[in-house]
């Protein structure tokens, strides 16, 4: 099996070394860059499985970087984990917002880290059945990844794929928001509540394609539910 390649983008050479060394230890293959200038020619010279993304880089920010991934179709699919020394709840909801699929604050452990890549490489491709499923206009192929809205094509990031996935897997339910952090994120890692109301607002975004947007439903107190009853 070919080893993982991992893209970290960090201006602190110190932080950035230490940082591949670690993760070359635990197996991983890595490319570094210092800008997102950088990081565009490692893209561009091999697709990276997943990028580590510090949010202070020189010239342009993490999060705007992120921003601008998330809008080109070669990079949507790949996931972001955002690292940043901001640890307030606002910050952690604009990386979220911005397109990262994790946020990791520093300092931080490289076994918590190291969990947190494993996570978000298993939700690539979190479905082996093989099978498409449809519902109120919307279709969705696990095998191609493809989505699409009235017969439009949506381009959704890992975790928007996984969270509709999963909603039109169980259709009227009532879903809070433990539930669809336990089946879509998968894990016991610490993730605030709040991130799945970030996912479902970026959900609700990318289906509003003839009104889809409108069957992802807020059910007050509870949590939310897939459903063509407006």
């Amino acid at each position: 099996m070919q080893a993982t390649q991992i893209l970290i983008v960090d201006d602190d050479p110190s932080g950035r070394e230490a940082l591949r060394l670690m993760l070359q230890k635990k197996g991983f293959l890595t490319m570094v860059a210092h800008d997102t200038a950088q990081a565009e020619q490692r893209i561009s010279e091999l697709s990276p499985d997943l990028i580590l993304l510090d949010w202070n880089l020189p010239g342009m920010s993490g999060i705007e970087y992120a921003r601008q991934l998330r809008k080109k179709p070669k990079t949507r699919p790949i996931p972001i984990i955002m690292l940043s020394a901001y640890s307030n709840e606002d910050a952690r909801v604009e990386g979220l917002e911005c397109g990262a699929d994790d946020y990791v604050t520093k300092p931080y452990s490289i076994k918590e880290l190291v969990a947190r890549i494993k996570l978000r490489l298993r939700q690539r491709c979190p479905y082996d059945n093989g099978e498409s499923i449809e519902a109120h206009g919307i279709q969705l192929d696990p095998t191609t990844r493809r989505v699409s809205a009235e017969g439009v094509a949506l381009e959704l990031d890992p975790i928007e794929f996984n969270l509709l996935h999963f909603f039109m897997h169980h259709p009227e339910q009532v879903l809070t928001r433990q539930q669809l952090l336990l089946h879509v994120w998968g894990s016991d890692l610490h993730i605030d509540e709040r991130t799945v109301d970030v996912y479902v607002r970026r959900l609700r975004q990318a289906l509003n394609i003839g009104n889809c947007d409108t069957m992802l439903q807020t059910v007050r107190g509870a949590g939310y539910r897939f459903s063509s009853k407006s």
